[in-house]
């Protein structure tokens, strides 16, 4: 009876240990924000943020080679509103920052 109960602890020993490594590798991988599926030199797609429309349709934003894109996504396709770039879509424009400023 004790070699069952000695082998079933070292079971459960060995996928505690396998269960802790791909935690902490997880965890790595997320502090290193490596992005795995993009080919080595390529610039990454970077979410910015997404604005739900409907149950199956959403506006998102993404900054894609020094480009912010609009996409408008739905559940047969994706399509592409807006494009800028990335450091004009970031600052807001004057006529908008003095409009803001003074609300008169």
């Amino acid at each position: 009876m004790s070699g069952g109960v000695s082998e079933l602890l070292s079971g459960v020993l060995a996928l505690a240990i396998v269960l802790a490594l791909a935690w902490a590798s997880l965890k790595l991988l997320k502090r290193m924000n490596l992005n795995l599926g993009a080919a080595p030199g390529a610039p990454g797609l970077k979410f910015l943020r997404a604005l739900p429309l409907g149950p199956r349709e959403r506006l998102v934003m993404v900054a894609y080679e020094g480009d912010v894109l609009l996409l408008g996504v739905t559940a047969g396709q994706v399509t592409l509103l807006d494009r800028r770039p990335e450091a004009s879509a970031a600052a807001p424009s004057a006529g908008a920052s003095a409009a803001r400023d003074n609300p008169s």
